[in-house]
């Protein structure tokens, strides 16, 4: 071969290289021209010290778990609590109190309203919902039961003053099938398992994930009528451990988030399988934004996760928030006056905005992030970055 014909070669192969890296989708997590900075909270500042004691906490009781959040408008966000528990939890004492499960806050995370009056109906509220297509914005909780009270579905009016639906296990928990509490092939319409999310419908049905116990995906109508279902507790296609999140894109296609077995499972309308993205640990919710993006959220690595429609994953930001292996302080927040204002523990010092077992996430209005810390407890409250590049934040949520 001439060096004229070598040199074409290497030109040609050069050539079809920078086309390939080209062709490449560039890591957006990477391509920051600022120094230092460790991408903690990725595109979004955390608001310190949002989340706030409530009026009754004191030095011996605070908030229980934090199940759930979802913003109404910027300046009304819902949230679901597992009501108050002790500080520190005494043996053979009252360690948990049946109130502060569902409270409203504003934009600066001062609470706003307390629904009292529905306290006897919860007990694990497990995550709280507005139906997107529904112009009285009524607003959706999914109870898995406990302590008395039933696993059910409630659906509530936008300011709290009716319970226009209550779908109630007839059961208590672990009250369902044999010895084994999944034990339980066979589910009736409202022997739930459970239950643990909901997604909606433009025509007004809805999709329920249930759950813990059942491994189904089951859709009623707007009056709360089973309309179809599918999936059973296993490991193969279409098959679920633990559904903990559902979503649907604009063609109809179901995603669930089959946590226990470590992936997203995609489906038809009419529940019949269609793919499967493997090797997502712990996936615990799922939103699809506007941008036909797919997120997740990852409660053991501590992260949101950004997937293409094919499930490529595309970028990721998020860290764990609580106290290290090392024994160091945690993440809630370095700002003293923010940690006494939110009633945090002062141990709890370092960086704010790191993850704490998060499970559930929504986006407001404005772009605003919000994140419940179910291992904190707190919710989280993420602002957009000044300049952040776009296409790392969460778009709103899909909506046909």
């Amino acid at each position: 071969m001439t060096l004229k014909a070598i040199t074409a070669s290497m030109t040609l192969v050069v050539a079809i290289a920078a086309s390939a890296c080209q062709n490449e989708a560039p890591s957006p997590r990477l391509g920051s021209a600022a120094k230092g900075g460790d991408d903690r909270s990725g595109p979004y500042d955390v608001v310190p010290g949002w989340w706030k004691p409530a009026p009754d906490h004191d030095s011996i009781w605070t908030w229980g778990s934090a199940a759930g959040v979802w913003p109404d408008t910027p300046d009304r966000i819902l949230v679901v609590m597992w009501g108050d528990e002790r500080v520190q939890a005494r043996p053979g004492e009252e360690n948990e109190r049946n109130r502060n499960f569902l409270v409203a806050v504003d934009r600066d995370g001062h609470i706003t309203e307390n629904w009292a009056q529905w306290d006897s109906l919860f007990n694990r509220p497990h995550q709280i919902y507005i139906d997107p297509y529904d112009p009285e914005r009524a607003v959706w909780v999914d109870e898995r039961g406990g302590n008395g009270v039933h696993e059910a579905i409630l659906k509530f009016s936008n300011d709290g003053s009716e319970l226009l639906l209550r779908m109630e296990d007839p059961n208590p928990v672990f009250g369902e099938g044999g010895p084994d509490p999944r034990d339980n092939p066979n589910p009736g319409p409202l022997d739930f398992g459970q239950n643990a999310v909901l997604a909606f419908l433009p025509n007004g049905d809805f999709l329920l994930g249930d759950g813990y116990q059942n491994g189904r995906v089951v859709r009623y109508n707007a009056q709360g009528e089973s309309q179809s279902e599918f999936g059973s507790v296993g490991s193969g296609p279409g098959q679920f451990d633990l559904i903990h999140g559902i979503a649907v894109d604009r063609e109809d296609r179901i995603y669930v988030s089959d946590r226990r077995n470590h992936r997203i499972q995609i489906f038809t309308e009419d529940g019949t399988f269609l793919d499967e993205w493997p090797d997502i640990w712990d996936p615990v919710a799922i939103m699809i934004d506007v941008n036909d993006f797919v997120w997740v959220l990852d409660a053991t690595l501590n992260r949101i996760l950004k997937y293409d429609m094919e499930g490529r994953l595309l970028d990721y930001f998020g860290t764990y928030g609580e106290a290290s292996s090392l024994g160091r302080p945690g993440f809630t927040c370095s700002d003293d006056a923010a940690i006494a204002e939110a009633g945090l523990d002062p141990d709890h010092s370092g960086a704010c905005g790191g993850f704490s077992l998060p499970h559930q996430m929504s986006v407001d209005s404005e772009g605003n992030l919000y994140v419940a810390q179910f291992g904190g407890p707190w919710i989280d409250k993420y602002v957009p970055k000044p300049g952040a590049d776009p296409s790392r934040l969460i778009g709103q949520p899909l909506r046909r």
